[in-house]
């Protein structure tokens, strides 16, 4: 076994530390809210909580809890967040697999289409007349439809479809399979990667996706779950909140950002790590064609 130099090692060693020092600072903020989110509003507004509760106080969370509209807003975003996931990934999947094929004819046109609309866009006023009147407001395609397909997410997968071997097709199509048996046989097994990696891009940008709801949606048992903490940061700050009493109150505008930042972060914390290796081989072998 060769033993390393000593510049080496120092590279180790000053790498090692350039990284302990990221991570740190990444995770401070992370960890600073969750102990605002569990402490007292005098502490908070004293400036004394750091990285643990100072005067534990579960008022924020009691009051969100107890709430039913929480729980059936909350059920709504899973709702959209699946629903829209789904529907994104078929039309995007689809979409870059056809793109994919420089024999297609008319291929050029096409990309200029979806290229296009990352420059420029219809306004909200003319995207809220056309939801409108296709009959699509407080329903959730009206969260699902106009955001079915990102462009970035569509060119990246495009991209890694056009760096799989077209041998492995060419011999599926003797073997008789259709387009569609290649796509899903062939073509999909073997981007797991690029595939979960869209999926989590999609999922995030559904899950905290508000302005959607906020604009389409007019009944509250509609809302996600972002919108019902938006209100009700809304109502802390301004002191609407007419259900809570002056302390409650008092409490809630001081760590409701906090509680909301953590209550909205949670489930995609817990499901990233699934993806996570994910990750950096799909955008990588999505993003850079060898």
């Amino acid at each position: 076994m060769v033993k390393p130099s000593r510049s080496y090692r120092v590279f180790q060693g000053v790498n090692g530390f350039i990284l302990t020092v990221v991570v740190v600072v990444t995770l401070y903020p992370f960890v600073n809210i969750i102990a605002r989110s569990f402490s007292s509003e005098q502490k908070i507004r004293a400036g004394e909580v750091t990285l643990w509760p100072e005067g534990f106080n579960l008022t924020t969370y009691k009051i969100v809890f107890q709430d039913s509209m929480f729980w059936r807003n909350y059920g709504n975003t899973v709702l959209y967040t699946v629903v829209a996931t789904a529907i994104a990934m078929i039309l995007t999947t689809s979409y870059a697999y056809v793109l994919s094929k420089k024999h297609l004819k008319g291929r050029g046109f096409l990309v200029g289409i979806a290229v296009f609309t990352m420059f420029f866009t219809g306004g909200l006023i003319p995207n809220y007349v056309l939801i409108t009147s296709l009959g699509l407001k407080n329903s959730i395609w009206a969260i699902a439809l106009p955001n079915a397909i990102s462009v970035f997410n569509l060119l990246v997968m495009k991209a890694f479809f056009e760096s799989l071997p077209t041998d492995l097709e060419e011999a599926a199509q003797i073997d008789g399979l259709s387009t569609y048996g290649i796509l899903l046989r062939i073509v999909l097994p073997l981007s797991k990667a690029v595939v979960a990696t869209m999926v989590l891009f999609y999922s995030v940008a559904f899950w905290n996706s508000w302005f959607s709801a906020f604009l389409y949606l007019d009944k509250s048992e509609l809302m996600p779950v972002t919108v019902y903490l938006r209100n009700l940061i809304s109502g802390a700050t301004t002191g609407g909140n007419a259900g809570a009493a002056d302390a409650q109150l008092s409490q809630v505008g001081a760590n409701i950002q906090a509680v909301t930042i953590v209550l909205t972060s949670l489930p995609i914390l817990c499901v990233y790590p699934f993806v996570q290796r994910y990750f950096v081989s799909g955008v990588m072998l999505g993003a850079v064609k060898g």
